[in-house]
């Protein structure tokens, strides 16, 4: 909700200065759209394989709809998984607990591995790697978004320069200097917005969410190989602590 709110109200603010200004038509040119968002577009293709730039923006959707879990509390959840496991000592209600883990694929997954009666090493290693793999993956959306906020105002100088060669191979004919020059400044403005109002700050979000979304899977790790070794939820507690940052560390036994 941040990132659709504060892009909305960035958006909103520069329209309504636009708008404030004088006639928002002003700003719009067929011209300018083509040389900098299609260029942009096209550009940052080249960076990419075709089935990456397919699938980036479900990554990215994907990433910030359902990423964005507090660590203390998927950490409790991992802490109620372990206490009850514990107490009852059977496998069976785990296996009754997958089918409320269906909104944490990953957590699912690693529960599904110690009803399997996987060895504690290869749960770790399986969901290591998982892990690992989920993360690259996310950053591949992070390169591709800063890529594109490169490009945006590179592709907005391009354009800058087509509309001065445009209005100085022109001087004698004032007529065509106004339409070259709005071509100049905005391909200039088109790429800024572009970079600093929508892939920079995407980029970054997106950056954020990967790097809680891999703590949030080493919890996950840890928690099911300490249950699958039947060990002590206290001692579970300890370690979750040691990952978790000072500010969202949890008491879970009083």
């Amino acid at each position: 909700m941040s990132t659709i709110l504060g892009m909305l109200t960035a958006f909103l603010l520069v329209a309504g200065a636009i708008w404030l200004g004088g006639s928002p038509w002003a700003f719009i040119n067929l011209q300018g759209v083509m040389i900098v968002v299609l260029g942009t577009f096209a550009v940052t293709a080249i960076s990419f394989r075709f089935q990456e730039m397919m699938t980036l923006p479900v990554n990215i959707w994907t990433l910030l709809r359902h990423g964005q879990r507090d660590p203390s509390d998927e950490a409790v959840k991992i802490m109620k998984i372990a206490v009850e496991a514990r107490k009852h000592n059977d496998i069976l209600l785990l296996e009754r607990l997958l089918p409320k883990l269906k909104d944490t694929p990953f957590l699912m997954k690693a529960i599904q591995l110690v009803v399997d009666g996987t060895e504690p090493e290869e749960i770790e290693q399986i969901l290591r790697r998982e892990a690992s793999s989920a993360s690259s993956r996310h950053m591949r959306s992070v390169d591709f978004l800063r890529r594109a906020g490169d490009v945006a105002p590179a592709m907005g100088l391009i354009g800058t320069l087509i509309g001065l060669v445009r209005m100085l191979g022109n001087l004698d004919n004032p007529a065509e200097i106004g339409p070259a020059m709005a071509v100049a400044l905005l391909t200039t403005f088109y790429g800024a917005l572009m970079a600093h109002l929508f892939f920079i700050p995407l980029a970054a979000k997106t950056e954020h969410c990967t790097d809680e979304e891999a703590l949030v899977n080493n919890l996950y790790a840890m928690g099911a190989t300490s249950i699958r070794r039947k060990e002590n939820p206290r001692r579970l507690e300890m370690l979750l602590n040691t990952v978790l940052p000072p500010a969202q560390r949890i008491t879970f036994f009083k």
